[in-house]
């Protein structure tokens, strides 16, 4: 398996675990006495770990998106070679942004949050800027 396609199946299956997470918290909150066909999907209505464990949730799966569509695009074009060598990078700064997401909303959590978003960003507009250069070297 490429480091691609590890990396690819590593965000699905991370938001698979985040999914599990946000379960976990809205039955515990449920425990507590909240109905469970009244928890807002944005978390709005659940305090401290709830909510940042709905909004981590959230943000994995709103990202997901950009860098599946990156890593599915290396596979089907055979360009794994472009993704390959910062594909971890990519999945670790993902778990690092999602578990200090969980953990604390203070400033520097903050700070360190906004980093590895960038870091995925970033990496994921080299890729595109790669992508394109292959597609028109190959004419």
């Amino acid at each position: 398996m490429t480091a691609t396609a590890c990396a690819l199946l590593s965000f699905v299956a991370w938001s698979i675990l985040l999914t599990f997470a946000l379960v976990g918290t809205r039955l515990a909150a449920a425990g507590g006495g909240k109905a469970l066909n009244t928890f807002d999907p944005a978390g709005g209505d659940v305090e401290g770990l709830g909510k940042r464990v709905t909004r981590a949730h959230a943000n994995s799966l709103e990202n997901l998106a950009i860098i599946a569509g990156l890593l599915l695009y290396a596979i089907a074009t055979n360009n794994t070679a472009v993704t390959d060598g910062l594909a971890g990078l990519v999945f670790g700064a993902r778990v690092v942004q999602s578990v200090v997401h969980i953990v604390s909303t203070s400033v520097p959590a903050v700070l360190i949050r906004a980093t590895a978003f960038t870091v995925q960003m970033v990496v994921g507009l080299i890729w595109c800027w790669q992508f394109w250069h292959v597609a028109a070297a190959a004419g």
